[in-house]
């Protein structure tokens, strides 16, 4: 009883600092993660056996866990997780050092013929695409950043903009395994590919896109045409090519993209686990940029790397991991269960409208994180296809966090770079338009479980 309270606490107090953002989030949960271990591990349960079950280093030495069938990790640290995104981070570099972002946004704008209305579905659609092999917070990073150069150039307010291209991403990232954090933590620890969540997820994404592209042109249609209107300089405008200094850079860290796009939609076929492939784009781009661009640039990829984003997973993972071994985490799965009576379809609308509410507020990662194994105890206890429960873990995660603008990490790089231009996204405004979207999105997608899977 003493160690369940005291992984109680420790996790609040984790999540209460996340959310006060006074400290850095990776020292937080490494501190976090240090206490479950010393103290509730060691000092309560005296369990060795816990704590080597939660650090999971014994996973690295198997051969199921760079190849072959997946059944998905147990507990404790998710080093797929952890691996796959620091191989997907050093590929990330690479593009962006290469120029790839910023010369595929100029030549859609140029392909619009600099137009702002079909500039904003524009990128709101390649928002959401990049996003389903890239991670969210890449992709509104460049796109924010490009948006705001170009908002210059032809005379507009990039908000609207900036607003629905993050929204997009994090759409977009729920409709495969790769997208988003939450799905990327759901898909290795519970052992779905890249298929079954674009599949799953990916068809109730894909109505969920078509709305928000209804929603958000009715929203800034007016503002943006009339902007265009307005626009009284005939400036040169930037050219794609103009993105490009290094055209052999630019093609390997290219090929490199679409080489981990065909990875990750053939692993299922391949039994490569996605650790193996993250090790596999990472070694080939540092491979190519070193050959392409020297060591100064190799090293920059390495200097750019956020270590601070793998160190705060591998936090996250030992602080969740106390509340699991403690039984924390089945008494939540068990109250949901009573509250649900056992009807499945009370049972998705509490497990999709608690996770989008959860999300809108606090980090979607460590929600993500602290529910995959009370989703996996209730599939155990109730008798119901955990395929169900994890899509609509996903679903609730994945769209809730765009409600606010500190929901989903994206949110707020997005609104950091608006700001860092001269452009302040309040709390007000980015709520005004996110949240209705948000409510609009998550009742589709209720509406889409209860129709595919009841």
């Amino acid at each position: 009883m003493v160690a369940e309270i005291l992984a109680i606490i420790i996790f609040l107090g984790m999540f209460l600092l996340i959310i006060l953002n006074k400290f850095e989030r990776h020292m937080v949960t490494l501190v976090s993660g240090a206490l479950v271990l010393a103290v509730v591990f060691g000092l309560c349960m005296h369990s060795g056996t816990a704590v080597v079950e939660t650090l999971n280093l014994q996973c690295l030495a198997t051969k199921g866990f760079w190849y072959g069938k997946s059944s998905g990790a147990t507990s404790g640290i998710n080093w797929s997780t952890i691996i796959f995104i620091c191989g997907m981070m050093i590929m990330v570099e690479g593009l962006g050092k290469a120029g790839f972002f910023r010369w595929i946004c100029l030549l859609v704008a140029k392909k619009v013929h600099y137009h702002t209305v079909p500039l904003l579905i524009c990128f709101m659609v390649m928002s959401a695409v990049l996003s389903m092999f890239i991670d969210s917070i890449t992709v509104v990073l460049f796109f924010a950043t490009v948006t705001a150069e170009i908002a210059k150039v032809m005379e507009f307010n990039p908000v609207p903009m900036i607003i629905s291209e993050i929204f997009c991403s994090n759409l977009g990232g729920a409709a495969t395994m790769c997208g988003d954090p939450p799905n990327i933590i759901i898909g290795t620890s519970l052992g779905y590919t890249f298929s079954d969540f674009i599949s799953n997820t990916g068809v109730i994404v894909g109505i969920c896109f078509l709305l928000t592209l209804l929603y958000f042109w009715l929203c800034f249609r007016k503002e943006l045409k009339q902007s265009e209107n307005n626009r009284t300089q005939t400036t040169a405008y930037p050219q794609p090519a103009g993105a490009i200094t290094n055209k052999a850079a630019f093609s390997c860290a290219t090929l490199i993209f679409i080489t981990a796009v065909v990875l990750l939609i053939t692993h299922a076929q391949t039994t490569l686990s996605v650790a193996f492939i993250g090790v596999i784009v990472a070694a080939l781009t540092v491979l190519c940029t070193f050959l392409t661009s020297g060591k100064e640039n190799t090293k920059y990829i390495f200097t750019h790397l956020d270590y601070k984003t793998l160190l705060f997973f591998i936090g996250l993972f030992v602080a969740v991991s106390g509340l699991e071994k403690t039984g924390v985490l089945a008494s939540i799965a068990s109250f949901i269960s009573s509250a649900s009576h056992g009807n499945m379809m009370i049972m998705l609308a509490i497990i999709l409208w608690i996770s989008a509410s959860a999300s809108a507020f606090i980090d979607n990662i460590p929600f993500a994180a602290t529910m995959v194994p009370v989703i996996r105890s209730i599939a155990a206890t109730q008798n119901v296809p955990l395929a169900i429960l994890a899509w609509t873990l996903s679903l609730g995660t994945d769209l809730g966090g765009n409600a606010t603008p500190i929901g989903a990490s994206a949110n707020v790089v997005g609104t950091s770079v608006a700001a860092k231009e001269g452009h302040l996204i309040s709390w007000g405004q980015y709520c005004k338009y996110c949240v209705p979207a948000t409510l609009l999105v998550v009742g589709a997608s209720m509406l889409c479980l209860f129709k595919i899977y009841l």
